[in-house]
């Protein structure tokens, strides 16, 4: 494979890294690139589990096993090298080892023992350190927003999703659902889950739905965990969400505070917490202003008199009503996925 620049090189990087999802948490998701001198891919690679190798280490190590030197190449990496040491050591040695004379970071890492001290540690080395563009880098940021949630802001990312009608309606009045959106846009809900460190939900959706909330229409190589808000204990031994494969944790009275809840899950490495409720739970999470992308797949069809998204507190003026941007409208299946953030 042939690069003709660093830009399309590190579209190709951030294409890897995709593959970590799923995968690394509580760690970013990262992907690394080594060319030759005349554009040829030299190895590539991503993140491994946590406590495994990074991507700088699995592309060396992809490279070595073709048969290539590296020394002299560029490595495109997708997130600032490492210059710690944590679990893995700082791949910012990894490279001066190497011989790799040019490094292309498309952002640099938000952690506090890393934050600019990598690209120092490469130039130091005599190493040339570019930085991507201004788009690339919200690419390689977007890969990673909870991460990047969790260090600059002490908590996950949060991504409420739901399925509507036109009408804005979640369920009939007597709760059911299923199903108001097609196989493909349940399917890609669940690509979402896969995404997130936990999926959060009530006790209500528990015991009205018996949801498993676990990812099983799109292949994973690990579980989020999944968490229940059920502050009066009423948790059925049976229910389907205590069953494997996964976690299930159940947050009973005291802990539903949800501000103290989110710096708590950030403390635990969740990354990005998918938010799956009804009415009640996703109107808490919306009244607090603490819902940073809503994640609605609308369906074709108006059902009337049902359960909404979420029941808010009333206003006294629209001046008062929440504003939200369109982020992306994409048709999914006969549906259509929405995801919006906070203006």
């Amino acid at each position: 494979m042939h690069f003709v620049d660093s830009r399309v090189a590190l579209r190709h990087a951030l294409s890897v890294a995709e593959q970590a999802v799923g995968l690394t948490d509580p760690n970013p998701r990262v992907g690394c690139v080594i060319l030759a001198a005349d554009g040829r891919q030299l190895g590539a690679g991503h993140t491994q589990p946590a406590g495994q190798a990074h991507a700088e280490v699995m592309a060396l190590r992809d490279a070595q096993a073709q048969g290539h030197d590296v020394r002299g190449a560029t490595a495109i990496v997708t997130l600032e090298p490492c210059s710690h040491y944590g679990r893995t050591p700082p791949c910012c040695d990894a490279l001066i080892k190497a011989g790799i004379a040019r490094v292309v970071v498309a952002v640099q890492d938000p952690n506090p023992q890393v934050a600019g001290q990598g690209i120092a540690r490469l130039r130091a080395a005599g190493i040339a350190v570019d930085l991507a563009d201004a788009d690339l880098a919200d690419a390689a940021r977007e890969l990673n927003i909870g991460f990047f949630s969790r260090m600059q802001r002490g908590q996950p990312f949060v991504r409420l999703k739901s399925a509507v009608s036109l009408d804005g309606r979640t369920a009939l009045p007597d709760g059911r659902s299923q199903w108001i959106t097609g196989d493909a846009a349940r399917a890609d809900g669940h690509a979402w889950r896969k995404r997130a460190g936990a999926v959060l939900t009530g006790i209500g959706t528990v015991l009205a739905d018996d949801p498993r909330l676990d990812v099983r229409l799109v292949p994973t190589a690990r579980q989020p965990l999944r968490l229940v808000l059920d502050p009066r204990g009423r948790m059925p031994p049976a229910a389907r969400i205590l069953q494997p494969p996964g976690e299930t944790r159940v947050i009973g009275a005291g802990r539903a505070n949800l501000p103290a809840l989110l710096a708590e899950l950030g403390g635990q490495g969740i990354n990005e917490l998918h938010v799956e409720a009804g009415p009640t739970l996703s109107g808490a999470f919306l009244d607090a202003g603490l819902v940073d992308e809503l994640l609605i797949y609308q369906a074709p069809l108006l059902i009337g008199h049902g359960r909404p998204l979420a029941a808010l507190q009333p206003l006294t003026g629209l001046d008062q009503a929440q504003r939200w941007r369109l982020v992306e409208a994409t048709p999914v299946g006969p549906d259509l996925r929405l995801r919006l953030r906070p203006t």
